[in-house]
């Protein structure tokens, strides 16, 4: 039995005061994962390989230094 079929037959034994949170989740894992845009990327592969600015510090903090810049 492949897990696609298992997952049909447990559906149906699933009680319907129940149904609705399997089909929220399953509706949630129906949705394609998303690829990050090309900046997005340019920016990981900048941070990996040393460059970009990682800021440790509070929320507060950070928006601090946003706003002065």
């Amino acid at each position: 039995m492949s897990n696609r079929e298992l997952a049909k037959s447990l559906i149906d034994q699933i009680p319907e005061s129940k149904l609705y949170y399997i089909v929220a989740y399953l509706q949630g894992a129906a949705i394609p994962d998303e690829t990050p845009n090309a900046e997005t990327i340019a920016a990981i592969e900048e941070l990996e390989n040393g460059g970009g600015t990682v800021f440790a510090g509070s929320t507060e903090d950070l928006f601090k230094q946003l706003m002065e810049d």
